[in-house]
Protein backbone atom coordinates (compact mmCIF):
# COMPACT_ATOMS: atom_id res chain seq x y z
CA UNK A 1 0.00 0.00 0.00
CA UNK A 2 0.91 3.49 -0.73
CA UNK A 3 1.73 6.34 1.33
CA UNK A 4 -0.84 8.41 -0.16
CA UNK A 5 -3.31 5.62 -0.09
CA UNK A 6 -3.03 5.19 3.62
CA UNK A 7 -3.43 8.40 3.98
CA UNK A 8 -6.08 9.13 1.97
CA UNK A 9 -8.00 5.99 3.93
CA UNK A 10 -6.67 7.65 7.56
CA UNK A 11 -7.88 11.14 6.63
CA UNK A 12 -11.55 9.83 5.79
CA UNK A 13 -11.76 7.51 8.64
CA UNK A 14 -10.73 10.53 11.33
CA UNK A 15 -13.27 12.44 9.61
CA UNK A 16 -15.76 10.04 9.78
CA UNK A 17 -15.19 9.30 13.22
CA UNK A 18 -15.05 13.18 13.74
CA UNK A 19 -18.74 13.45 12.05
CA UNK A 20 -19.75 10.45 14.38
CA UNK A 21 -18.69 11.58 17.07
CA UNK A 22 -19.93 14.66 17.17
CA UNK A 23 -17.10 16.54 19.38
CA UNK A 24 -16.36 18.57 16.20
CA UNK A 25 -19.00 20.22 14.08
CA UNK A 26 -19.50 18.15 10.85
CA UNK A 27 -18.98 20.86 8.63
CA UNK A 28 -15.60 21.53 10.47
CA UNK A 29 -14.34 18.29 10.05
CA UNK A 30 -15.43 17.88 6.71
CA UNK A 31 -13.19 21.07 5.57
CA UNK A 32 -10.18 20.18 7.60
CA UNK A 33 -9.95 16.78 6.24
CA UNK A 34 -10.22 18.56 2.91
CA UNK A 35 -7.89 20.58 3.96
CA UNK A 36 -5.11 18.26 5.14
CA UNK A 37 -5.67 16.28 1.67
CA UNK A 38 -4.49 18.92 -0.60
CA UNK A 39 -1.72 20.42 2.06
CA UNK A 40 -0.45 16.52 2.70
CA UNK A 41 -0.31 16.29 -1.39
CA UNK A 42 -2.26 13.72 -1.59
CA UNK A 43 -4.57 15.52 -3.69
CA UNK A 44 -4.33 18.37 -5.91
CA UNK A 45 -6.61 21.23 -5.26
CA UNK A 46 -7.35 21.07 -9.09
CA UNK A 47 -8.32 17.58 -8.84
CA UNK A 48 -10.38 18.31 -5.41
CA UNK A 49 -12.62 21.14 -6.99
CA UNK A 50 -13.28 18.01 -9.84
CA UNK A 51 -14.19 16.14 -7.13
CA UNK A 52 -17.39 18.94 -5.91
CA UNK A 53 -20.60 18.13 -7.54
CA UNK A 54 -21.50 21.38 -8.30
CA UNK A 55 -24.86 20.24 -9.78
CA UNK A 56 -26.19 19.16 -6.53
CA UNK A 57 -24.87 22.24 -4.16
CA UNK A 58 -26.62 24.56 -7.09
CA UNK A 59 -29.55 21.95 -6.83
CA UNK A 60 -29.51 22.43 -3.08
CA UNK A 61 -29.04 25.69 -2.92
CA UNK A 62 -30.92 27.33 -5.91
CA UNK A 63 -34.84 25.29 -3.98
CA UNK A 64 -33.23 26.82 -1.06
CA UNK A 65 -33.86 30.25 -1.49
CA UNK A 66 -37.51 29.08 -3.82
CA UNK A 67 -38.47 27.95 -0.24
CA UNK A 68 -36.99 30.46 1.64
CA UNK A 69 -39.13 33.20 -0.86
CA UNK A 70 -42.04 31.06 -0.77
CA UNK A 71 -42.44 30.46 3.36
CA UNK A 72 -43.71 34.50 2.89
CA UNK A 73 -46.53 33.45 1.49
CA UNK A 74 -48.20 31.10 4.10
CA UNK A 75 -48.34 28.04 1.77
CA UNK A 76 -46.51 25.92 4.30
CA UNK A 77 -48.57 26.65 7.30
CA UNK A 78 -51.36 26.29 5.02
CA UNK A 79 -50.32 22.69 4.40
CA UNK A 80 -49.83 21.97 7.79
CA UNK A 81 -52.91 23.22 9.06
CA UNK A 82 -55.12 21.34 5.95
CA UNK A 83 -53.26 18.28 7.28
CA UNK A 84 -54.30 18.34 10.81
CA UNK A 85 -58.07 19.02 9.52
CA UNK A 86 -58.02 15.78 7.20
CA UNK A 87 -56.50 14.16 10.28
CA UNK A 88 -58.60 15.84 13.12
CA UNK A 89 -55.42 16.77 14.65
CA UNK A 90 -54.63 13.16 15.60
CA UNK A 91 -51.15 12.69 16.24
CA UNK A 92 -50.35 9.43 14.85
CA UNK A 93 -52.67 9.71 11.56
CA UNK A 94 -51.05 13.14 10.84
CA UNK A 95 -47.57 11.08 11.16
CA UNK A 96 -48.71 9.02 8.80
CA UNK A 97 -50.28 10.97 6.41
CA UNK A 98 -47.36 13.09 6.25
CA UNK A 99 -45.02 10.42 5.29
CA UNK A 100 -47.38 9.76 2.24
CA UNK A 101 -47.11 13.15 1.19
CA UNK A 102 -43.56 13.31 1.65
CA UNK A 103 -43.14 9.96 -0.22
CA UNK A 104 -45.12 10.98 -3.36
CA UNK A 105 -43.76 14.33 -3.24
CA UNK A 106 -39.95 13.18 -3.24
CA UNK A 107 -41.19 11.15 -6.40
CA UNK A 108 -42.08 14.09 -8.96
CA UNK A 109 -40.10 16.66 -7.31
CA UNK A 110 -37.34 15.43 -5.88
CA UNK A 111 -36.17 14.03 -2.34
CA UNK A 112 -34.01 17.21 -1.50
CA UNK A 113 -36.74 19.87 -2.54
CA UNK A 114 -39.43 17.23 -0.38
CA UNK A 115 -37.96 17.74 2.56
CA UNK A 116 -36.79 21.68 2.40
CA UNK A 117 -40.46 22.34 1.81
CA UNK A 118 -41.91 19.61 4.21
CA UNK A 119 -39.39 19.99 7.65
CA UNK A 120 -40.97 23.59 8.08
CA UNK A 121 -44.73 22.25 7.89
CA UNK A 122 -43.42 19.91 10.27
CA UNK A 123 -42.26 22.16 12.96
CA UNK A 124 -45.70 24.10 13.24
CA UNK A 125 -47.40 21.17 13.91
CA UNK A 126 -45.33 19.69 16.25
CA UNK A 127 -45.02 23.33 18.09
CA UNK A 128 -48.82 23.45 17.90
CA UNK A 129 -49.62 19.95 19.23
CA UNK A 130 -46.82 20.08 21.79
CA UNK A 131 -45.19 16.95 20.14
CA UNK A 132 -41.82 15.58 19.40
CA UNK A 133 -41.15 16.51 16.04
CA UNK A 134 -37.72 14.38 15.37
CA UNK A 135 -40.23 11.30 14.61
CA UNK A 136 -41.32 13.33 11.58
CA UNK A 137 -38.12 14.45 10.63
CA UNK A 138 -36.57 10.91 10.70
CA UNK A 139 -39.61 9.77 9.03
CA UNK A 140 -39.39 12.76 6.28
CA UNK A 141 -35.93 11.70 5.89
CA UNK A 142 -36.57 7.84 5.10
CA UNK A 143 -39.83 8.43 3.03
CA UNK A 144 -37.63 11.14 0.65
CA UNK A 145 -35.38 8.87 0.08
CA UNK A 146 -37.39 5.62 -0.61
CA UNK A 147 -39.77 7.77 -2.56
CA UNK A 148 -37.58 9.40 -4.57
CA UNK A 149 -36.38 6.49 -5.99
CA UNK A 150 -39.40 5.87 -8.07
CA UNK A 151 -38.42 8.27 -10.94
CA UNK A 152 -36.00 9.45 -12.47
CA UNK A 153 -35.69 13.00 -11.05
CA UNK A 154 -36.33 11.47 -7.25
CA UNK A 155 -33.12 10.90 -6.32
CA UNK A 156 -29.52 12.85 -7.87
CA UNK A 157 -28.25 9.01 -8.54
CA UNK A 158 -31.28 8.46 -10.31
CA UNK A 159 -30.58 11.08 -12.45
CA UNK A 160 -26.98 10.34 -12.73
CA UNK A 161 -28.03 6.64 -14.13
CA UNK A 162 -30.44 8.24 -16.28
CA UNK A 163 -28.05 10.40 -17.88
CA UNK A 164 -25.12 7.66 -18.72
CA UNK A 165 -28.05 4.70 -19.54
CA UNK A 166 -30.58 6.40 -21.51
CA UNK A 167 -33.07 5.15 -19.42
CA UNK A 168 -36.12 7.29 -19.21
CA UNK A 169 -38.55 8.78 -16.90
CA UNK A 170 -41.30 6.42 -17.50
CA UNK A 171 -38.90 3.37 -17.55
CA UNK A 172 -37.64 4.16 -14.18
CA UNK A 173 -41.79 4.76 -13.03
CA UNK A 174 -42.00 1.05 -14.41
CA UNK A 175 -39.21 -0.80 -12.85
CA UNK A 176 -38.96 1.04 -9.63
CA UNK A 177 -42.16 2.48 -8.23
CA UNK A 178 -43.30 -0.35 -7.59
CA UNK A 179 -40.38 -1.27 -5.18
CA UNK A 180 -40.62 2.34 -3.95
CA UNK A 181 -44.39 1.95 -2.86
CA UNK A 182 -44.22 -1.28 -1.51
CA UNK A 183 -40.94 -0.35 0.90
CA UNK A 184 -42.71 3.05 1.51
CA UNK A 185 -45.68 1.43 3.18
CA UNK A 186 -44.06 -1.52 5.11
CA UNK A 187 -41.64 1.43 6.24
CA UNK A 188 -44.37 3.31 6.97
CA UNK A 189 -45.84 0.45 9.02
CA UNK A 190 -42.72 0.05 11.45
CA UNK A 191 -42.28 3.83 12.15
CA UNK A 192 -45.94 3.52 13.22
CA UNK A 193 -44.83 0.60 15.76
CA UNK A 194 -41.74 2.73 16.48
CA UNK A 195 -43.57 5.83 17.96
CA UNK A 196 -47.23 5.19 18.25
CA UNK A 197 -46.74 5.75 21.94
CA UNK A 198 -43.96 9.10 21.33
CA UNK A 199 -47.11 10.71 19.29
CA UNK A 200 -49.75 11.79 22.04
CA UNK A 201 -50.99 15.14 22.53
CA UNK A 202 -53.34 16.56 24.61
CA UNK A 203 -56.66 17.05 24.07
CA UNK A 204 -56.71 20.98 24.31
CA UNK A 205 -53.57 21.09 21.78
CA UNK A 206 -55.51 18.87 19.72
CA UNK A 207 -58.84 21.20 19.68
CA UNK A 208 -56.55 23.86 19.18
CA UNK A 209 -55.11 23.15 16.01
CA UNK A 210 -58.51 22.35 14.56
CA UNK A 211 -59.71 26.23 15.02
CA UNK A 212 -56.78 27.27 12.62
CA UNK A 213 -58.47 27.91 9.16
CA UNK A 214 -56.01 26.67 6.96
CA UNK A 215 -57.61 29.77 4.32
CA UNK A 216 -56.24 32.31 7.13
CA UNK A 217 -52.82 31.06 6.89
CA UNK A 218 -52.16 32.47 3.42
CA UNK A 219 -50.64 35.99 4.21
CA UNK A 220 -49.79 37.17 0.61
CA UNK A 221 -52.13 35.65 -2.04
CA UNK A 222 -50.14 36.96 -4.74
CA UNK A 223 -46.70 35.54 -3.75
CA UNK A 224 -48.30 32.56 -3.07
CA UNK A 225 -49.33 32.75 -6.54
CA UNK A 226 -45.89 33.68 -8.33
CA UNK A 227 -44.46 30.98 -5.93
CA UNK A 228 -46.64 28.16 -7.10
CA UNK A 229 -45.75 29.46 -10.63
CA UNK A 230 -41.58 28.86 -10.26
CA UNK A 231 -42.65 25.42 -8.59
CA UNK A 232 -44.64 24.67 -11.61
CA UNK A 233 -41.56 25.55 -13.76
CA UNK A 234 -39.59 24.10 -11.41
CA UNK A 235 -40.83 20.52 -11.55
CA UNK A 236 -41.51 20.66 -15.50
CA UNK A 237 -38.09 21.07 -16.06
CA UNK A 238 -36.91 18.62 -14.14
CA UNK A 239 -39.77 16.32 -15.65
CA UNK A 240 -38.48 17.15 -18.92
CA UNK A 241 -34.84 17.00 -18.29
CA UNK A 242 -33.77 14.13 -20.79
CA UNK A 243 -35.55 16.43 -23.58
CA UNK A 244 -33.90 19.40 -22.79
CA UNK A 245 -30.77 18.91 -21.29
CA UNK A 246 -30.76 21.11 -18.81
CA UNK A 247 -29.05 19.96 -15.13
CA UNK A 248 -31.38 20.05 -11.80
CA UNK A 249 -28.56 22.60 -10.93
CA UNK A 250 -29.65 25.29 -13.87
CA UNK A 251 -33.47 24.50 -13.27
CA UNK A 252 -33.33 25.52 -9.85
CA UNK A 253 -31.05 28.04 -10.02
CA UNK A 254 -33.18 29.40 -12.82
CA UNK A 255 -36.15 29.14 -10.87
CA UNK A 256 -34.62 31.23 -7.99
CA UNK A 257 -33.54 33.68 -10.28
CA UNK A 258 -37.13 33.85 -11.79
CA UNK A 259 -38.91 33.76 -8.24
CA UNK A 260 -36.17 37.01 -7.28
CA UNK A 261 -37.40 39.24 -10.32
CA UNK A 262 -40.96 38.26 -10.04
CA UNK A 263 -41.28 39.51 -6.50
CA UNK A 264 -38.63 42.07 -6.87
CA UNK A 265 -36.69 41.24 -3.60
CA UNK A 266 -33.13 41.97 -2.37
CA UNK A 267 -31.42 38.55 -2.69
CA UNK A 268 -29.17 39.37 0.37
CA UNK A 269 -32.45 38.39 2.83
CA UNK A 270 -33.03 35.18 1.03
CA UNK A 271 -28.98 34.02 0.43
CA UNK A 272 -28.75 34.59 4.41
CA UNK A 273 -31.12 32.14 5.04
CA UNK A 274 -29.41 29.27 2.80
CA UNK A 275 -28.06 26.31 5.32
CA UNK A 276 -24.47 27.39 4.55
CA UNK A 277 -23.29 25.28 7.06
CA UNK A 278 -24.99 21.77 5.15
CA UNK A 279 -23.69 23.11 1.46
CA UNK A 280 -19.80 23.58 2.95
CA UNK A 281 -20.48 20.00 4.70
CA UNK A 282 -21.13 19.01 1.27
CA UNK A 283 -18.51 20.55 -0.34
CA UNK A 284 -15.42 19.24 2.63
CA UNK A 285 -17.11 15.57 1.92
CA UNK A 286 -17.22 15.77 -1.62
CA UNK A 287 -13.36 16.36 -1.57
CA UNK A 288 -12.63 13.49 1.09
CA UNK A 289 -14.40 11.01 -0.40
CA UNK A 290 -12.29 12.52 -4.13
CA UNK A 291 -9.15 11.44 -2.05
CA UNK A 292 -10.48 7.83 -2.33
CA UNK A 293 -11.31 7.98 -5.37
CA UNK A 294 -7.81 9.73 -6.28
CA UNK A 295 -6.04 6.91 -4.79
CA UNK A 296 -7.79 4.00 -6.19
CA UNK A 297 -9.89 3.25 -2.96
CA UNK A 298 -13.35 3.13 -4.05
CA UNK A 299 -12.78 1.72 -7.48
CA UNK A 300 -10.50 -1.08 -6.12
CA UNK A 301 -13.57 -1.99 -3.34
CA UNK A 302 -15.62 -1.90 -6.75
CA UNK A 303 -13.97 -4.41 -8.91
CA UNK A 304 -13.46 -6.42 -5.59
CA UNK A 305 -17.05 -7.01 -5.23
CA UNK A 306 -17.56 -7.11 -8.73
CA UNK A 307 -14.79 -10.11 -9.12
CA UNK A 308 -16.86 -12.01 -6.67
CA UNK A 309 -19.46 -12.54 -8.84
CA UNK A 310 -17.56 -14.61 -11.50
CA UNK A 311 -19.48 -14.11 -13.91
CA UNK A 312 -22.70 -14.96 -12.46
CA UNK A 313 -25.48 -12.55 -13.13
CA UNK A 314 -27.76 -13.40 -10.33
CA UNK A 315 -24.94 -13.20 -7.63
CA UNK A 316 -23.93 -9.94 -9.68
CA UNK A 317 -26.98 -8.49 -8.81
CA UNK A 318 -27.42 -9.26 -5.38
CA UNK A 319 -23.83 -8.02 -4.66
CA UNK A 320 -24.41 -4.64 -6.35
CA UNK A 321 -27.45 -4.07 -4.24
CA UNK A 322 -26.29 -5.12 -0.58
CA UNK A 323 -22.48 -3.72 -2.09
CA UNK A 324 -24.22 -0.22 -3.01
CA UNK A 325 -26.39 -0.04 0.02
CA UNK A 326 -23.34 -0.72 2.53
CA UNK A 327 -21.31 1.87 0.60
CA UNK A 328 -23.86 4.34 0.07
CA UNK A 329 -24.65 4.82 3.56
CA UNK A 330 -20.85 5.19 4.66
CA UNK A 331 -19.76 7.72 1.87
CA UNK A 332 -22.90 8.92 0.44
CA UNK A 333 -24.79 8.00 -2.69
CA UNK A 334 -23.88 10.47 -5.52
CA UNK A 335 -20.01 10.11 -5.39
CA UNK A 336 -20.92 6.12 -4.88
CA UNK A 337 -22.95 5.50 -7.72
CA UNK A 338 -20.48 7.92 -10.02
CA UNK A 339 -17.86 5.88 -9.68
CA UNK A 340 -19.84 2.28 -10.29
CA UNK A 341 -21.73 3.50 -13.50
CA UNK A 342 -18.11 3.12 -15.67
CA UNK A 343 -17.63 -0.23 -14.10
CA UNK A 344 -21.35 -1.48 -14.87
CA UNK A 345 -21.08 -0.20 -18.65
CA UNK A 346 -17.51 -1.88 -19.13
CA UNK A 347 -19.28 -5.30 -17.21
CA UNK A 348 -21.95 -4.64 -20.15
CA UNK A 349 -19.03 -4.61 -23.02
CA UNK A 350 -16.85 -7.34 -21.86
CA UNK A 351 -19.51 -9.84 -20.86
CA UNK A 352 -22.77 -9.34 -22.74
CA UNK A 353 -24.92 -9.01 -19.80
CA UNK A 354 -28.39 -7.32 -20.27
CA UNK A 355 -27.53 -3.86 -17.81
CA UNK A 356 -31.17 -2.72 -17.13
CA UNK A 357 -31.07 -4.63 -14.16
CA UNK A 358 -27.74 -4.03 -12.83
CA UNK A 359 -29.26 -0.40 -13.10
CA UNK A 360 -31.89 -1.54 -11.05
CA UNK A 361 -30.06 -3.45 -8.60
CA UNK A 362 -27.48 -0.45 -8.23
CA UNK A 363 -30.36 2.19 -7.43
CA UNK A 364 -32.01 0.44 -5.29
CA UNK A 365 -28.85 -0.21 -2.98
CA UNK A 366 -27.64 3.12 -3.51
CA UNK A 367 -31.39 5.15 -2.50
CA UNK A 368 -32.15 2.87 -0.58
CA UNK A 369 -28.82 1.92 1.76
CA UNK A 370 -28.28 6.40 1.96
CA UNK A 371 -30.83 5.73 4.09
CA UNK A 372 -28.90 3.94 6.83
CA UNK A 373 -26.87 7.18 8.18
CA UNK A 374 -26.98 10.84 8.38
CA UNK A 375 -24.26 10.90 5.84
CA UNK A 376 -26.10 8.52 3.14
CA UNK A 377 -27.95 11.07 1.30
CA UNK A 378 -28.49 15.17 0.22
CA UNK A 379 -31.88 14.90 1.93
CA UNK A 380 -30.53 13.17 5.23
CA UNK A 381 -27.77 16.03 5.96
CA UNK A 382 -30.55 18.89 4.54
CA UNK A 383 -33.17 17.55 7.45
CA UNK A 384 -30.30 17.43 10.10
CA UNK A 385 -28.82 20.99 9.11
CA UNK A 386 -32.66 22.38 9.69
CA UNK A 387 -33.41 20.62 12.45
CA UNK A 388 -30.02 21.99 14.17
CA UNK A 389 -30.77 25.40 13.46
CA UNK A 390 -33.69 25.07 15.00
CA UNK A 391 -32.48 23.57 18.55
CA UNK A 392 -33.68 20.00 17.64
CA UNK A 393 -30.23 18.44 16.72
CA UNK A 394 -30.37 14.72 15.99
CA UNK A 395 -27.36 12.66 16.52
CA UNK A 396 -26.00 10.32 14.41
CA UNK A 397 -26.47 7.94 16.74
CA UNK A 398 -30.13 8.73 17.64
CA UNK A 399 -30.86 8.50 13.98
CA UNK A 400 -28.94 5.11 13.17
CA UNK A 401 -30.40 3.16 16.04
CA UNK A 402 -33.56 3.88 14.06
CA UNK A 403 -32.48 4.33 10.45
CA UNK A 404 -30.11 1.19 10.39
CA UNK A 405 -32.77 -1.76 10.79
CA UNK A 406 -35.30 0.02 9.00
CA UNK A 407 -32.78 0.57 5.75
CA UNK A 408 -31.82 -3.15 5.67
CA UNK A 409 -35.14 -4.03 5.88
CA UNK A 410 -36.49 -2.17 2.53
CA UNK A 411 -33.01 -3.01 1.08
CA UNK A 412 -33.76 -7.05 2.00
CA UNK A 413 -37.30 -6.12 0.20
CA UNK A 414 -35.82 -4.69 -2.34
CA UNK A 415 -33.44 -7.81 -3.14
CA UNK A 416 -36.82 -10.22 -3.17
CA UNK A 417 -38.01 -7.75 -6.16
CA UNK A 418 -35.28 -7.30 -7.94
CA UNK A 419 -34.24 -11.46 -7.65
CA UNK A 420 -38.20 -12.19 -8.20
CA UNK A 421 -38.38 -9.69 -11.66
CA UNK A 422 -35.16 -9.71 -13.20
CA UNK A 423 -32.48 -12.49 -12.19
CA UNK A 424 -34.16 -15.52 -11.27
CA UNK A 425 -34.55 -16.52 -14.85
CA UNK A 426 -30.97 -15.37 -16.09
Amino acid sequence: MSLTLIGAVTIFALTYIAIISERVHRTVAALVGATLLILLGILEQEHAIEGIDFNTLGLLIGMMVVVNIAKGSGMFQYVAFWAARVTKGKPVPLFLFLGVIVALFSAFLDNVTTVLLMVPVMFVLANNLKISVKPLLIGAILLSNIGGTATLIGDPPNILVGSASGLTFNDFLIHLAPISIVVSAVTLGLLFLIYRKKLITTPEAQANILKFDPKHAITDKRLLIKSLIVLGVILAGFITHNMTGLEGATIAMGGAALLLLMTMNHPEEYLEKVEWGTIFFFIGLFIVVAGLEEVGVIHMAAESLLRLTEGNPVMMGMLIVWGSAIFSAIIDNIPFVATMIPLIQDIGAISGIALAPLWWALLVGADLGGNATLVGASANVVVSGMAEKEDQKISFVEYLKIALPLTFVGVAIGSVYLYLRYFMFM
